[in-house]
């Protein structure tokens, strides 16, 4: 049984965040912890500016958030690991080679789709991962 998630990109202020407000607000009534970390996380920092404003205008938001750096104990922690790109799973085994069998794509049911990084890029970009996001952890629910 899934209790806890884990979303997992690089700087931990664009696009796990966002989707660990997702699932956050998805999973609400399921008793499923949601958090998030990067591999090569911007350690501190809170949620990318144009993330923050694309994440508000769906009525999500994470204020307290602080980009965390992944570690092999969050990984063992962790139900279920949702990386946004194929190379990230390949640093996340590296890392903790037990972590293989649950450690997926977030865009595992949309045919393995990977989520692009938008940082430092213009708001459409944004906008652009935040529906792929948003129909990814759509495709997650019926599995959670």
């Amino acid at each position: 049984m899934i209790k806890k998630i884990l979303v997992v990109c690089v700087g931990n202020i664009c696009r796990s965040p966002t989707a660990e407000a997702l699932l956050q607000h998805k999973l609400a009534s399921k008793g499923i912890s949601v958090s998030s970390a990067g591999l090569g996380a911007l350690v501190g920092k809170p949620i990318d500016a144009t993330a923050a404003q694309v994440m508000a205008s769906a009525g999500l938001a994470l204020p307290e958030h602080k980009a965390r750096q992944l570690t092999a104990a969050m990984l063992h922690d962790a139900d279920l690991v949702l990386a946004m790109e194929q190379r990230h799973l390949q640093q996340i085994h590296k890392m903790a080679p037990q972590a293989r069998g649950k450690a997926l794509l977030l865009g595992k049911w949309l045919d393995n789709a990977e989520v692009p990084d938008p940082y430092r890029q213009q708001l459409p970009a944004f906008e652009h991962v935040f529906k792929v996001m948003d129909k990814a952890t759509d495709a997650w629910l019926r599995y959670l």
